[in-house]
């Protein structure tokens, strides 16, 4: 993807509640991969900006992007990634929702009410790794993802992530601080700080332990454990359930569904 590469890559937008994901594909290849900060406020002009500037500085020109790929869960934020498509770019992007070939099927009562990154990070997991398979995947929510063995999409579980929490002991009590998320030296708190910091870090290890093993009894204890998102690497060395780390789950899933949207192969 150099200036002068021929012309086709692919750029994969990942946009939701706290950070946008991009990733620059030549062919199946991961070239780069950033994340910028959601904001609902910014215009496509300036996310163009942003975007122009990463793109210059790993030398990658954008012209020789020729398509686009979005997933998105901020629905305001939609209709700007999809003007900067058209206007950084030339090309109108595929976006990730209903009419769009998955070849994988929805098993949820409402299917429009799936997110479509918890789709998109299914369609990855059970691509590279087989099912039945439970997505984990540390967001600005913790969503747990089940797929059957013959990869159909069956449901899964939401819970607030770390940062939603600890933003909320901070901002609903009087007296609690903001605290950094990290493991604690001891589970018994000796400070205020450390306390949360306490009941964060290992409540949040016995949900993830606790969910995972719920939703093997149901999907089968070989269910294989795939784990993506920001705090994936925090918690993966203290959760033996935790499985394999895909730390580009969801890009590869964009990269996967544009190659389904246009009839490719894989």
């Amino acid at each position: 993807m150099k200036k002068n590469d021929t012309p086709g890559g692919l750029l994969a937008l990942d946009v939701g509640n706290t950070t946008v994901g991009v990733g620059v594909f030549d062919g199946r290849t991961l070239v780069r991969e950033w994340k910028i900060r959601s904001d609902r406020e910014r215009t496509a002009d300036e996310y163009g900006l942003i975007l122009t500037g990463l793109l210059d500085g790993a030398g990658i020109d954008r012209e020789r992007i020729g398509h686009v790929i979005l997933s998105s869960v901020v629905p305001p934020l939609t209709p700007v990634f999809q003007a900067l498509s058209r206007r950084l770019f030339g090309t109108r992007p595929v976006v990730v929702g209903p009419g769009l070939k998955t070849g994988m099927p929805i098993r949820y009562e409402n299917p429009l009410e799936v997110g479509a990154d918890r789709i998109t990070a299914s369609v990855a997991a059970y691509d590279k790794h087989g099912g039945p398979c439970i997505v984990v995947d540390f967001g600005t929510a913790v969503t747990f993802d089940a797929v059957s063995a013959g990869g159909e999409y069956l449901g899964g579980a939401i819970a607030p992530g770390i940062l939603i929490a600890a933003e909320s002991l901070s901002s609903r009590t009087a007296k609690l601080p903001r605290v950094e998320i990290a493991r604690p030296a001891r589970v018994i708190g000796r400070t205020t700080a450390s306390s949360m910091q306490s009941g964060l870090f290992h409540g949040t290890v016995g949900l993830i332990a606790h969910i995972i093993d719920e939703m093997k009894k149901e999907l089968g204890a070989d269910a294989k454990v795939v784990v993506t998102g920001g705090f994936a690497e925090l918690f993966l060395p203290h959760v033996p359930a935790l499985g394999v780390h895909e730390p580009h789950l969801v890009l590869e899933g964009l990269r996967i569904l544009f190659e389904r949207s246009r009839g490719d192969a894989g």
